[in-house]
């Protein structure tokens, strides 16, 4: 924390040039999930299949990473990233060929793999920041990145619903591939410098399982670490069921501005929280002892935000959007120092496997919360209402028992 945020970004020209490619894709990546939540619900009608989509999403993201992180610490991890949007640019053209009921499994099964490719970008370039960002400057560099996220997410998914209730689906889908080509361009000059590990020189397949196992065994010999990992998935297990399918369809239920400007309006609020979040977490938490405690707090001051979204979201539009901002402004804070945590904790030889396994785990939670929430809302009848409370109320419980779990702890007082 050296360096203000200002000083910082200017300083730094290779941190400027990845920031910029990622920021660029992901303003179109959600136009493209605006898009698809509205042709869903268009063509199908049904809130299982927009519980289907989340969770073919997070589970070709979540099953991809033990390979994206062996990648990650083999490949360069710039041509992983720069390959990962170049093939995405073609797949998001591929939506234009959805038009209609029958098309829902296309749509479904290219957006599975355009997250499987996302997920080979995100690893590498997680575990690519540390080779080009002093230790001193993880945070304000995840920070920055945060934010700039939450950012893309707001102008992303507020223009979206503009983009797709003026012009249609197709001009979102267009502008989505756009992005993903720009992106490669800025990546193209950007050189990252890395450390390969001589186990990771042999052929691949061969060593392939071995090489995945040292990523989990670095996890499991670090019990403050094998905590850690856990820290995303804690808020996941409710929180994507919230945000991936009861926001989206609170957002359908607004009336008198259409389904697609709903989507916008509710993801515009969490992406909001998602970048007040970390700039918060920076300013006020400079103890990182302290952080894997408040990690749990964070998790369950979520929960409660989105309590009282259940309790309200039938009052006041207006409130439901700031309790949203609050609640994410929670999760963001819990995303960043769970990153900055692992960053500094891992070495760069095994980075990349340590993240995978960080983004198996959220994967997997989130494919779990929502194909349920899409379930119990299809074939159990369950409320909006009743959905807030009832996965809010399972947000806070998780945040309590991340916080009582403290393995490291237990080993302390052993030892002494």
């Amino acid at each position: 924390m050296s360096k203000g945020y200002v000083e910082f970004f200017f300083s730094n020209a290779k941190y400027r040039r990845l920031w910029s490619a990622s920021i660029i894709s992901l303003l179109g990546e959600w136009f493209n999930t605006i898009a698809l939540f509205f042709l869903i619900l268009e063509y199908s009608g049904s809130e299982f299949l927009l519980g289907v989509l989340f969770s073919v999403r997070m589970f070709a993201f979540a099953i991809s990473q033990p390979i994206n992180g062996l990648l990650a610490d083999r490949l360069n991890r710039k041509s992983l990233m720069l390959w990962s949007n170049v093939l995405q640019i073609g797949l998001a053209l591929s939506f234009l060929l959805v038009d209609g009921k029958e098309d829902m499994w296309w749509l479904i099964s290219i957006s599975g793999l355009m997250m499987l490719l996302h997920g080979v970008y995100v690893t590498a370039e997680r575990a690519a920041l540390p080779n080009i960002v002093d230790e001193d400057d993880l945070l304000t560099a995840n920070a920055i990145g945060s934010a700039s996220w939450s950012s893309a997410l707001c102008l992303g998914a507020m223009l979206g619903g503009i983009v797709v209730s003026v012009w249609g689906t197709d001009a979102a889908f267009i502008i989505d591939s756009a992005t993903f080509l720009l992106s490669s361009l800025i990546l193209i000059p950007l050189v990252i410098e890395q450390n390969i590990d001589e186990s990771m020189k042999g052929p691949l397949f061969s060593g392939a399982i071995s090489n995945i196992k040292i990523g989990w065994q670095r996890i499991y010999d670090d019990k403050r670490l094998l905590r850690i990992v856990f820290a995303k998935a804690s808020w996941n297990i409710a929180g994507a069921g919230l945000a991936g399918v009861f926001l989206v369809l609170a957002g359908a239920e607004i009336t008198g501005y259409g389904a697609a400007f709903g989507f916008g309006l509710f993801f515009f609020a969490r992406g909001i929280g998602t970048g007040i979040g970390p700039i918060l977490a920076r300013a006020l938490f400079k103890d990182k002892t302290k952080w894997p405690g408040l990690i749990g707090i964070l998790v369950s001051t979520s929960g409660l935000f989105y309590l009282v979204v259940g309790l309200t979201i039938d009052i006041y539009l207006p409130l439901t959007v700031i309790l949203i901002i609050f609640a994410h402004s929670a999760s963001g804070g819990n995303w960043v120092l769970s990153t900055v945590l692992t960053q500094s904790w891992v070495e760069d030889e095994v980075r990349g496997r340590v993240f995978s396994m960080d983004m198996l785990i959220l994967g997997s939670s989130a494919a779990f919360s929502t194909s349920l929430a899409g379930y119990l809302v299809e074939y159990h009848d369950l409320s909006l209402k009743t959905g807030f409370i009832s996965f809010s109320l399972l947000m806070v419980v998780c945040g309590i028992i991340f916080t009582l779990w403290n393995p490291a702890d237990k080993i302390h007082k052993q030892t002494v």
